[in-house]
């Protein structure tokens, strides 16, 4: 059985540790190819934070993480840049 991934944030550790991962990758396709604006307001511990760190490793087109998850075929893998802006240490 695998180990819950409590506190991890980063999906490329969770995937190469072998952490449970719940496949949601089809639900971010969509928030992906929808071209809409959305604001994510969920509590603490909600999972934001890997939801976030999920999508930049798609758009940074690390393929391979994606290994047997539903976005694997279903999207061209490009880089594109990123550009990420914490607010955790205000």
């Amino acid at each position: 059985m695998k180990n819950l991934p409590i506190g991890i944030q980063e999906f490329l550790k969770l995937i190469e540790s072998e952490y449970l991962y719940i496949d949601k990758t089809r639900h971010i396709h969509k928030l992906i190819t929808s071209g809409s604006y959305y604001f994510l307001s969920r509590p603490r511990r909600f999972g934001k934070s890997l939801l976030l760190n999920t999508i930049k490793e798609i758009f940074n087109g690390n393929k391979e993480l994606f290994e047997g998850l539903w976005i694997y075929d279903k999207i061209e893998w490009k880089k594109y840049p990123v550009i990420k802006i914490s607010f955790s240490n205000i």
